[in-house]
């Protein structure tokens, strides 16, 4: 359900002053796209970010020590 209303103000923003049928193709086609392309690269940037969290508090636990 939170998908169907996240891709319906996707769809509005997307759109913008052609409000009619586009927006509402839009915002049917958010969602399989997001899911088609989005999932291995929402997982690789996902992993990319932890990756670089522990790099960063790695880093400051080595330098704060004097």
């Amino acid at each position: 359900m939170l998908g169907k209303i996240a891709s319906a103000f996707i769809g509005k923003k997307l759109a913008g002053r052609n409000e009619g049928g586009r927006g509402a193709l839009i915002g049917l086609a958010a969602p399989m796209i997001a899911r088609r392309a989005f999932g291995p690269l929402g997982l690789a940037l996902a992993g990319g970010y932890a990756a670089k969290k522990i790099y960063d508090k790695r880093r400051e636990r080595t330098t704060t020590r004097v």
